[in-house]
Parts: structure tokens; C-alpha cells; sequence
């Protein structure tokens, strides 16, 4: 049976003769077959960052045949009596963990798995509180194996605890992390194949490993993804290719001004938006396009504030699609039965991400902008370790209502909260986020840091500027710039702090309407 056709939950209106005239534009570049046999040419004459980033297109079926192994290696961490596996990552070595974690909960009373993708002393201090050091697994994930945060967390449980049958790495072959985990004695190291770029690395040792862990069934997972990639296959009709339609709503619509991707998920999987949030921001975000991902905001009331630059696609059916393609606006409903058909869902993004990026006339698979950001933090370290110590963290807040005032119709306003994800406070800045998009008619991200810079900050830098952007910095980090971080110079209270003003050097480097603004100013526009 046909597990998707796309076609049937598209409810286009006006942008309909735009997707089909691309439609047919990828059918006459024969997009599929290209994609499958890993043509670099769909995207650029250039083969750097492509034709060494289409592993995730076969690495499925590698990965169900590792199961014997998973299968043991999750064993053993149970049966050695842990009750916790921490993550440890960024990004694409983060998000789908986290979507495992918050989705399928602890099955079997197997050990709990979290994720620890925050800088902010806060969440580091709550982490370490909340798991058992004598009885967690603590895996450290990162494709270079060199990530600044991951690395940081590293070193700092390493001092906590110091004994390597308790640490675990994934990351690619070669790099300082595997050799890292090597010379310790680690208790085991996941080599992913690389040619896997992160944000699609979900079906991989990246996103698999901790599923395992967690006794998470992932075979039933990459099951629903294999099912998937034989209609995403090159021996089918490809008009009825639902990566090939997916991909050409998304880029048409982004042609057309209906560059807001709104996500309309099933409370089961909504985490899944902040997998989705990294692929397509970091994937299109470049060379001025891009498709701006839309996801956590709740549909509003009064349908009036959508303009005219929204695409709606759902997980399954939700109850304003109908009055939504009535109103004019188009939406997509892709089918959604349960949790495991994420496996095919990861697919079939990461499927249609690529055709998207054929569409734009852009590489779906580098990400120029990002070390910008990186770049500035180290300045910004290198300076408060220098002499200008603690002043060089120094940014003057702004108002709020002036930042406000330059949003204009078509804009989206980016909040960026530096503080612990799992602080109440982000269910405040959620609300305001809600209210500023009913009063200002304009489409709302939320974004944590620094977990958004490997997210969406490729999109911002390298996007539409089309972006207001807001930054707050928890206003409570410890005067001595810590918990210390082993091995360096600052802690990781300097280190949120150097990472938020590096950001916001960067946006406004770019030409960005940026600044921070004081968290009681912006709770009070709500």
C-alpha cells in the first residue's frame, strides 16, 4: 500500500500553477534519479559539501543491519544497572535525541535519556543534579568532534566522575573526539559514516544510539523509513514522488513570498518541530532565499493575523486546515498515524530539504554563515581572557518597543532566550511570543541558545532579511562567570554570555535590525 501521496492532502489555491510548473521543471532535470545516484550537478558544478553529504539517503538499512551489536551494547548499560544516559551534543548531535527522549518517554524501565545541549550554568548545574553520577552513561556526540559546547560538557563530567566504562562517544572517524575516547579508554565509540551531514544524521549512529539506549524500538523506526524510500525511489512515477511534491510546494511558495513554513503537529510529536527547525533553516537559509521554518506557534484565534507569506503543512489532520485553505492560505497534510512514523518522516524531510534546495538554486548541504558566530564568541573570549576582561561581555540593552517598530509586514520576529530550557521562564516568553504575533500580524520563532546557533542561525545570517530580531540573556549568571570548565580559561557563564553577544555582533554585522533587550521588558509586552 502507498504509505503517502502528497498530492492528495495539498490544498494549494493560487501558488498551485507555481508548484506545478517546477514540478516540471525537476521532472525535465530528471531530480530524482540525480538525487539517488548522488549527482552533484542538480545543486552546483562544484562537488564540495554535496557529493560527499548523501550517506543519510542509504544509511537506514546499515544501520538496522548494526542491530545485533546496538542491541548488545544497549544490553550491557542495562544490566550494569544505569538509570541514565546523558547526551551531549549540539545540533544535528542533539535534536533527535531530544525528539526520542520527549516522544517515546522511558519504555521497559529502561535508563532515562536526556539531552544536554545548554551552556547556561543553570541547566548544567540542573543536569548534573538531576542524573545519578555513580549510574549514567554520559555520551558525547559531535560529527567533527571539536564542538566547543560539547566539548565543554565533556570535560566538565570527565573532572565529575573520571571513570571511562561511564563514557560513550559518536562522532565521525578521525577526529579529536574518537581519538580522545580512545587514549581514555572510553567504553565504547560509534564511527558514523561521513558522509552524513549533521542536521541529517537522525537515522544514523547520531540518532540511533541513544533510541537503543533508551529502549526505544529504532528497528521499527527505520522500518517506517524504509517503507517511505521506496516512493522516494527513482522507478516511480515521480509527479507522484511525495519528496519531489513536498520539496517543490516548499520552494514554489518560498518564490512566490510564502517563504513561512508553519508547522501544524500532533501534541505527541511536537518536539519534532525542532529537528524540522534545524534541516530546513540550516539547509535553504542562504544566498538571501530560504524557507523560514515556523514551529511551536499555536494557531491563532482570529486567523486574520496570518498574511499573505504563510505555507501551512500538518502531521496528520488538524482542525484549521480547512478554514485555513479557505481563507486563501495553503496548506499541505501529510498522513500521521503514531510516534514510530517519525523514521519515515525524518526520510521524507530530509528527501523534499534537498529538492527545496534544487528548486532555490542553492547547496541544501553547507552552512557558510555559521562559523561567523563561532568566530565572534572566540573574539569575544579572547578578549574577556585578555585584557578587557568581564567589560568586553558588556552589551547596553535596547528598548523593545524600538526594535518592535522596525517590523514590518512579510518580517518574522526571532526571540532568542539565553537561559536554561527547562526554566519556567520559557513558557513566558512563549506567551509574549504569542501576543507580539497577534498584535503585529507578522509569523514568531523561539529560539534558545545556544542551541539555535547550530539550529536556525544559519538562517538568520544567511536568509531573507526579513527578520526583527530579539535577544535576552538570563540575568542571573553567576558574577564569576561559572561552573568552571576544565581545561579553560572561563566557565560556562562566560562562555552563554560570549556566545549571546558574539551572535548579536554577528546579526548586526550582516546589516540586521538586532538587539537585546532586558527580560523584564519583553515579558511586559505580553
Amino acid at each position: 500500500m502507498e504509505w503517502l501521496n502528497t498530492r492528495e492532502g495539498e490544498r494549494l489555491g493560487a501558488l498551485g500553477p507555481a508548484v506545478d510548473a517546477l514540478l516540471a521543471d525537476l521532472v525535465e532535470r530528471d531530480a530524482v534519479a540525480r538525487i539517488w545516484a548522488g549527482d552533484h550537478t542538480l545543486w552546483q558544478e562544484d562537488p564540495t559539501e554535496v557529493a560527499d553529504r548523501l550517506g543519510w539517503l542509504r544509511v537506514g538499512p546499515e544501520i538496522a543491519a548494526a542491530h545485533e551489536d546496538l542491541d548488545r551494547f544497549a544490553a550491557d548499560v542495562y544490566a550494569e544497572g544505569y538509570t541514565d544516559v546523558l547526551v551531549m551534543g549540539m545540533g544535528g548531535s542533539s535534536l533527535f535525541p531530544e525528539v526520542v527522549a520527549r516522544t517515546f518517554g522511558r519504555p521497559d524501565d529502561r535508563p532515562r535519556l536526556a539531552v544536554l545541549d545548554s551552556t547556561d550554568p543553570a541547566a548544567v548545574r540542573r543536569t548534573r543534579e538531576a542524573v545519578d553520577l555513580d549510574h549514567t552513561l554520559f555520551l558525547a556526540s559531535s560529527k567533527s568532534g571539536s564542538t566547543l559546547e560539547t566539548a565543554s560538557h565533556l570535560a566538565y563530567f570527565w573532572d565529575l566522575v573520571g571513570r571511562p566504562e561511564q563514557f560513550a562517544v559518536v562522532t565521525d572517524g578521525g577526529s579529536a573526539l574518537e581519538a580522545g575516547a580512545r587514549e581514555r579508554g572510553f567504553r565504547r565509540g560509534f564511527v558514523n559514516r561521513s558522509d552524513i551531514g549533521g542536521r541529517y544524521s537522525a537515522l544514523s549512529y547520531f540518532g540511533i544510539v541513544p533510541a537503543a539506549l533508551a529502549g526505544v524500538d529504532y528497528l521499527r523506526l527505520l522500518r517506517a523509513a524504509e517503507v517511505v524510500a521506496g516512493q522516494l525511489g527513482p522507478d516511480g512515477d515521480p509527479i507522484r514522488n511525495p519528496g519531489l511534491r513536498l520539496g517543490a510546494v516548499m520552494a514554489a511558495a518560498a518564490e512566490a513570498g510564502r517563504d513561512k513554513l508553519t508547522l501544524l503537529l500532533d501534541p505527541d510529536v511536537a518536539t519534532f518541530g525542532l529537528w524540522l527547525e534545524q534541516l530546513i533553516a540550516e539547509s535553504t537559509g542562504k544566498q538571501g532565499t530560504g524557507v523560514i521554518p515556523v514551529a511551536g506557534e499555536e494557531m491563532a484565534d482570529d486567523l486574520s493575523v496570518y498574511g499573505d507569506d504563510r505555507l501551512f503543512v500538518a502531521l496528520g489532520w488538524h482542525p484549521s486546515l480547512d478554514e485555513l485553505a479557505d481563507a486563501g492560505h495553503p496548506v499541505v497534510e501529510l498522513p500521521y498515524e503514531n510516534a514510530y512514523g517519525l523514521g519515515a518522516q525524518v526520510l521524507l524531510w530530509e528527501f523534499a530539504t534537498a529538492v527545496c534546495g534544487a528548486g532555490l538554486g542553492i547547496n541544501p548541504f553547507d552552512q557558510p554563515n555559521v562559523a561567523e558566530a563561532k568566530g565572534a564568541t572566540n573574539d569575544v573570549l579572547a578578549r574577556v581572557t585578555g585584557d578587557e576582561g568581564e567589560a568586553a561581555l558588556a552589551v547596553e540593552p535596547e528598548s523593545l518597543a524600538g526594535l518592535l517598530d522596525q517590523v514590518r509586514p512579510g518580517d518574522y520576529l526571532s526571540i532568542q532566550a539565553y537561559v536554561d530550557p527547562e526554566d519556567p521562564v520559557v513558557a513566558r516568553i512563549d506567551e509574549v511570543r504569542h501576543a507580539l504575533r497577534d498584535r503585529l500580524g507578522v509569523a514568531t520563532t523561539l529560539g534558545v541558545g545556544p542551541r539555535f546557533l547550530h539550529s536556525t542561525g544559519q538562517l538568520h545570517k544567511g536568509g531573507p532579511p526579513s527578520g526583527v530580531f530579539v535577544q535576552v540573556l538570563d540575568e542571573h549568571l553567576p558574577p564569576d562567570g561559572g561552573p568552571a570548565i576544565p581545561g579553560q580559561d572561563f566557565g560556562f557563564g562566560t562562555l552563554i554570555a560570549a556566545q549571546a553577544a558574539g551572535d548579536l555582533a554577528t546579526l548586526r554585522a550582516h546589516g540586521l535590525r538586532a538587539g537585546r533587550v532586558t527580560l523584564d521588558d519583553l515579558l511586559r509586552s505580553g
